[in-house]
């Protein structure tokens, strides 16, 4: 069958409608690709005046993609000490004000939510200069004892060092701080600090009766000092020991912990550390299982050094969760080493410690963990808590449970943030005079961290720690500060259930020496 030859005018309209098509396919791929190679002029937020002409029922049912905020390493140059003009934006549009939610914060709720208990610290913390506030005198009294000092205006964060920390705690220290600056953007206040990275706190209580002490942030405190605790460096990656940045590390501790049910894990505590940092540490080592004492503990010496060479196969956190019982015990101070411990849904057998951090003393004894006593026989100590763990087995799992589920609910990297966001508000709030930005003080962003740095262990971290785009939620809401019963009634409580746990340890040696 043969089709009829198309007339001319036909002809025409076929190869018109054909032109038309092609052009219309070529705008379209010129589109899509300009698009791709021009994503920094697209708006990180939607402006106000699309919302107001944008129906309400829409954009509830269609939430708004989060657009990321890649790294502008291009517009350094060759220098790495200036920042992105704009860099955060100072209003966004938050997409919790429409009541959505995207998939990434389904579990987190924030904004309407309560911040954990231990964010009531930070009021305790800060109690030294409730009533006279803090002065821009009492802050540069603070600068012989710090590494650095901190400056935020408008937004933008400046950096003055006094002094170089032995390894780079100060460095990541800062870069956490700006990631928080890329997730709450325009939501900080100005404010102006010393920070001090040093394993121990050293501004004594008992100097400052007369005078107000200089306020100083550092990763922990004991009480006989007076100090700002803040999250420390290994949140976003400890490089020089290859432990990898908090949020990816702990999912890996969960899925290792799947591997092997409480029940079937040895029946032994574990420790492995190195113990030549304190006495407590090396006294620990002596309760190791040999052929002439059984204490109920396998104990091993990390030599860094050997690890580094032998590529970290050691040493990996994730991979220490295979024991019923894991030991805490300090080193020079406190020791990072906490969380990771404490997140392995075994019973943590935490030796009785003089420092905390941001997050401990949120920790209950005999719910959250086991006490061991520190001043007496770590051995004996350490028996007895295995051999009643053994013995009460539903009981030592719902303490390493409550333990586990405090970290890995109370401790992710969204609090981590909301801490700092708080702490630094709180102490924002206390100043009497507008920070500004001091004349030898450098202006820091994650480019300036990031975009100069050379491929490494520590790049990787910072790009893995790196926060993508601002959160669309609000931070948790501070609960309430402890009035003086309930602060009484607190440290109470934890005095008895150690007193408890002592007191059932002595009545159990009395009884094995009259048997």
């Amino acid at each position: 069958m043969k089709w009829p030859r198309p007339s001319g005018w036909q002809c025409i309209v076929y190869s018109s409608f054909v032109v038309a098509l092609v052009c219309i396919i070529q705008s379209i791929d010129e589109i899509r690709f300009e698009s791709l190679f021009k994503l920094d002029r697209i708006p990180l937020f939607l402006p106000k005046t699309f919302h107001h002409s944008t129906n309400e029922s829409t954009a509830r049912n269609t939430p708004p993609k989060t657009i990321q905020i890649p790294l502008n390493c291009t517009s350094l140059g060759n220098r790495t000490r200036n920042c992105p003009a704009n860099y955060y934006p100072k209003n966004f549009f938050q997409y919790s004000q429409l009541g959505g939610q995207d998939d990434d914060h389904q579990e987190y709720q924030g904004g309407g939510s309560t911040c954990p208990d231990y964010f009531r610290w930070i009021y305790e913390d800060l109690q030294p200069w409730k009533e006279t506030g803090i002065t821009a005198e009492m802050v540069e009294r603070a600068w012989p004892a710090s590494n650095f000092r901190l400056v935020i205006v408008d937004g933008r964060a400046y950096v003055d060092r006094r002094k170089k920390a032995p390894q780079t705690s100060d460095v990541f220290t800062q870069w956490g701080i700006l990631q928080l600056l890329r997730r709450y953007p325009g939501k900080l206040p100005d404010l102006d600090l010393m920070f001090s990275v040093a394993d121990r706190p050293v501004i004594k209580s008992e100097d400052y009766h007369a005078t107000t002490p200089p306020p100083l942030f550092r990763y922990c405190g004991d009480d006989d000092t007076v100090n700002i605790v803040f999250p420390d460096w290994s949140f976003w990656g400890w490089a020089e020991i290859n432990i990898k940045p908090w949020e990816e590390l702990l999912e890996e501790i969960k899925e290792e912990d799947k591997r092997k049910r409480w029940m079937d894990k040895e029946a032994y505590a574990f420790w492995r550390g190195n113990p030549r940092t304190s006495a407590s540490r090396m006294e620990l080592m002596r309760c190791n299982v040999s052929h002439k004492q059984d204490w109920g503990a396998h104990l091993y010496k990390q030599d860094w050094n050997k690890e580094r060479a032998e590529g970290y196969k050691q040493s990996n956190q994730a991979s220490q969760c295979t024991h019923r019982y894991k030991i805490y015990v300090e080193g020079i101070g406190w020791s990072v080493s906490e969380k990771y411990i404490l997140a392995c849904n075994s019973v943590t057998l935490l030796m009785k410690t003089r420092y905390y951090d941001f997050f401990s003393r949120g920790l209950m004894p005999m719910h959250h963990y086991w006490p061991i006593n520190d001043q007496g026989d770590k051995c004996r100590s350490i028996k007895f808590a295995v051999e009643w763990g053994n013995s009460h087995e539903r009981e030592a799992q719902d303490i390493g449970k409550a333990g586990s589920d405090f970290i890995r609910e109370d401790l992710k990297m969204d609090y981590v943030y909301d801490y700092m966001f708080h702490v630094l508000s709180e102490y924002a709030k206390l100043l009497r005079y507008k920070p500004t930005i001091p004349e030898r003080a450098l202006e820091i962003c994650s480019e300036t961290f990031a975009c100069p740095r050379p491929v490494g262990v520590h790049k990787t971290f910072m790009m893995e720690s790196m926060v993508k785009s601002p959160t669309d939620l609000s931070p948790c809401n501070m609960p309430p500060p402890y009035d003086a019963l309930a602060f009484q009634t607190l440290l109470e409580r934890k005095a008895n259930a150690i007193s408890q746990v002592e007191l059932w340890e002595k009545k159990y040696w009395e009884n094995q020496t009259n048997t």
